[in-house]
């Protein structure tokens, strides 16, 4: 039997047999893990998922992306847009050092970067975030205060997921290196009206441990294929109504997923050159694990380009804690001399290492937080929420590199030349990935077609 077990770990009774419709919610995920004990002829569930997604097609785009959310709100001010000639509770504390593109300067914190700004590309100008905290916004492009349809938009991943599905039948389209918040803001919001078979495979934590085959050879696999294949003609041809035509292939893809060692590998940094996992440098996994907030773990980073070359479209990884209101231990000084100097090792040495591996033009990166800093210091040391302006690094996907797009006030406080939405960095995203935010459509509970980005969005022709 086929057993079936959620993120809690707690354990759901295997469904009796495939259903003829294969419907779409059949109340298992991707962040659902297989544990095979022993393989019922009719006990077998993936396929079920995989069947949901075939309506899509495939497509053959070896293009990919890996998002890099910021949890809590990175200060901009004190990272890519600094204002040394503004007054001392606005400049704060870090002085700005020049990168190898002239005219363009970032934080001392940041020396990595600056020795390559010429592969980065940073928007200054990013305008229309929500005033409170909430991954939506970075994961979909939406604005929750807005009408949404019946489920909720879906985040990026699981539209990819749905509109190109999988590039490698055994790896996933979309692949969430997210650890789970207690504090639903910081959550990704899922795949939305697409319903949970477009949902982020979940790979840390227990996962890693049952994406593997408990008991059964590759060869005793190999039997029990054939084995359901014969049923399955055996049901088929009993089958006056034809629903069942076309389990043979759905079946065939499960066993892909669990026979393969190519997800479970990409995962395993053990078979990663030691020499590259030192170059990502090290952080701290038990940082921010108290349900608020995301490990400040650089690894994740490195685990993230593997993904992409085992064949994931999609790769999201929630990255440290950035919401430093100050205080006796939270200043945000203190803090970012802590954790720039770790993100900055990290995000050099991702990009270099698509560079490397000639990736740069295939997989676009960014890395960027829900809104900015307030421009002025508070009493306690820290920077408040502050929706008017906020800011993005990007790096890769063909994407022009070398430049800053956009530009704030003296004090940081407001975008003064080429705002830029959220919904426009997801047309670009889109664009990258091969998929025209323009003509595409997936349609919602209702079966209405919805566009993959809000009216008006354009994608960034400065990057192209």
């Amino acid at each position: 039997m086929l057993t079936i077990y959620d993120h809690d770990s707690h354990r759901r009774s295997a469904l009796s047999g495939p259903s003829p419709q294969f419907p779409s919610r059949t109340g298992l995920t991707r962040r659902n893990f297989l544990r095979i004990g022993s393989l019922g002829l009719t006990g077998l569930t993936l396929p079920r998922l995989l069947a949901d997604e075939a309506v899509r097609g495939r497509g053959d785009s070896k293009k990919s992306l890996i998002m890099i959310y910021l949890v809590g709100g990175p200060p901009h001010l004190d990272m890519w847009d600094l204002k040394p000639d503004a007054p001392v509770e606005v400049r704060g504390e870090f002085r700005p050092i020049h990168t190898n593109v002239q005219g363009i300067d970032l934080c001392e914190h940041l020396p990595r970067m600056a020795k390559m700004m010429d592969k980065f590309a940073i928007i200054r100008s990013i305008v229309g975030a929500q005033d409170d905290h909430h991954a939506f916004q970075c994961y979909t492009g939406r604005d929750q205060r807005q009408p949404m349809p019946t489920g909720q938009w879906p985040q990026f991943g699981s539209a990819v997921a749905k509109l190109q599905g999988a590039a490698n039948p055994a790896v996933p389209p979309f692949v969430s290196l997210c650890h789970k918040c207690t504090h639903p803001p910081y959550n990704e919001p899922g795949p939305g009206f697409l319903g949970v078979g477009h949902d982020g495979f979940a790979a840390l934590g227990a996962s890693r441990d049952n994406m593997v085959l408990q008991g059964v050879s590759s060869g005793r696999m190999n039997d029990r294929r054939n084995l359901l294949a014969a049923m399955d003609r055996l049901r088929r041809d009993a089958d006056a109504s034809g629903q069942m035509s076309g389990m043979d292939q759905f079946t065939a893809q499960a066993m892909d997923i669990l026979t393969s060692s190519k997800l479970v590998d990409a995962l395993d940094l053990s078979k990663e050159d030691p020499r590259i996992v030192a170059r990502y440098g090290t952080g701290d996994p038990t940082v921010f694990m108290d349900g608020n907030g995301a490990p400040r773990v650089p690894q994740n980073f490195l685990m993230a380009r593997r993904l992409i070359e085992a064949g994931v479209r999609v790769v999201t990884v929630a990255y440290s804690k950035w919401d430093w209101h100050g205080g006796p231990n939270n200043s945000i000084f203190k803090r970012q001399r802590e954790d720039l100097p770790v993100f900055d090792q990290g995000i050099t040495a991702l990009i270099e290492d698509l560079h490397e591996r000639g990736l740069e033009r295939d997989v676009s990166v960014i890395a960027w937080g829900e809104f900015g800093r307030t421009p002025t210091i508070n009493a306690g040391g820290g920077r408040d929420h502050w929706p008017r302006v906020s800011g993005a690094i990007l790096a890769g996907g063909g994407m022009r590199t070398g430049q800053t797009i956009g530009a704030t006030d003296r004090l940081g406080g407001e975008a003064v030349s080429r705002p830029v939405t959220f919904a426009d960095v997801f047309a670009t995203l889109y664009h990258n990935l091969g998929i025209d935010a323009d003509a595409a459509t997936i349609a919602d509970l209702q079966g209405r077609p919805q566009y993959l980005v809000e009216p008006g969005a354009k994608r960034i022709a400065e990057l192209s």
